[in-house]
């Protein structure tokens, strides 16, 4: 018997796309689109098989980490995380959306006895699985949650999961905002449809006068009930999420009139998640400001906030490339340089229980005072 093909499967997330809408009454909110077309068991992006993770499109592969780029960004990482759980008093890492696994292997090598329990949540079965074959080094120390542990006392990262968690599109019709949801095309695709809505950006960012009529953007309840669950549950330790986006201001700039949602796929970028849904990953900026404050009111004190060039100069990476080779140092480059991962990508530390805690990541080029 044989496994279903690309194809048949995004025939059959079609379909279940189809029945969504239709259940819905006919127009299904985005988020909830793009929470099927990513997530959907079997059948989404995330939970059909094979690893988008990779550096060139010949591997199968539709976008690249900095994990998978160069094993010296985990490296580097780790010597915050080793930082964290020495003032923690704590032995426990618990990653979120591992991918292939590759960040897991590198924090676990560089940390030594220093982690005795390294949790990994993720919501894919088939990555689980390719975590499986390559941390089977550290055999029992490696644990899969299915869900978020009661009480966590110890170091929390997440690296590029933030930005795809499922998100809700608004558009600015010219005198009022709507929610923008997904109904059933002619054609047999789909389509976009609004519908007014209370919800807005938030106020002190998005002025409506400045704004251009059809303005489309994101808001992201999902990536702020994740920050509030990880405060319902962090007693003692830290938290660090690299990924890609801005603070509030820069986000909701009128400038910004597209907003950010984007797809990946074969290392190239679109910006139609209605086209071949299943076929390619989704994803929206991360808006850091909005994180930063449902974490403060949550009872987390905010560690700090820098672009990843910065955080991982303060964690020693020049040190790390000691040595190194040609390719090596290319690699490191992409991770630092300003038009690359360097500046884009930022990293937010979060903490509980720390008192006096001074992270090394935030040393010189914190810039939480534009949050």
């Amino acid at each position: 018997m044989h496994a279903p093909g690309p194809a048949s499967l995004s025939a059959h997330l079609h379909s279940r796309l189809q029945r969504a809408i239709a259940e819905a009454g006919g127009w299904l909110p985005f988020e909830r689109y793009m929470a099927i077309a990513l997530y959907e068991p079997g059948l989404g992006y995330y939970s059909r098989g094979g690893l988008p993770f990779g550096r060139f499109p010949a591997s199968g592969s539709d976008f690249v980490t900095a994990p998978e780029l160069s094993p010296l960004f985990g490296h580097a990482l780790a010597r915050q995380v080793a930082q964290a759980l020495e003032a923690a008093q704590a032995d426990t890492v618990l990653e979120f959306g591992a991918g292939s696994g590759a960040l897991a292997a590198q924090l676990l090598q560089a940390l030594g006895e220093r982690v005795r329990r390294y949790a990994i949540v993720d919501v894919s079965g088939s990555l689980r699985a390719r975590q499986a074959e390559r941390l089977a080094p550290w055999g029992g120390r490696v644990q899969w949650l299915d869900a978020w542990p009661d009480a966590i006392d110890g170091v929390v990262v997440g690296n590029e999961v933030l930005d795809a968690m499922p998100v809700t599109l608004l558009r600015w019709s010219g005198t009022h905002w709507q929610e923008r949801g997904v109904v059933a095309a002619a054609d047999g695709g789909f389509g976009w449809a609004e519908r007014d809505t209370a919800q807005r950006p938030p106020t002190d960012a998005a002025h409506d006068a400045d704004l251009a009529p059809g303005t489309v953007t994101e808001i992201h309840p999902q990536a702020e009930a994740y920050v509030r669950s990880l405060a319902r549950r962090l007693r003692r330790g830290a938290a660090f999420f690299v990924d890609y986006g801005f603070p509030e201001a820069e986000y909701y700039h009128p400038q910004r009139s597209g907003g950010t949602l984007m797809c990946h796929r074969a290392h190239r970028a679109d910006t139609d998640p209605l086209a071949e849904p299943g076929a390619k990953d989704i994803t929206a900026h991360v808006n850091f400001s909005a994180l930063a404050l449902a974490a403060q009111d949550a009872g987390l004190e905010v560690l700090g906030y820098t672009t990843q060039a910065r955080f991982l100069l303060n964690c020693g990476l020049l040190g790390l490339l000691a040595g190194a080779g040609a390719r090596e140092i290319a690699a490191a480059q992409t991770l630092l340089n300003e038009h690359e991962m360097g500046e884009l990508f930022k990293v937010l530390g979060l903490a509980r229980g720390l008192p006096g805690f001074e992270p090394i990541g935030f040393a010189a080029g914190d810039r939480s005072h534009t949050l």
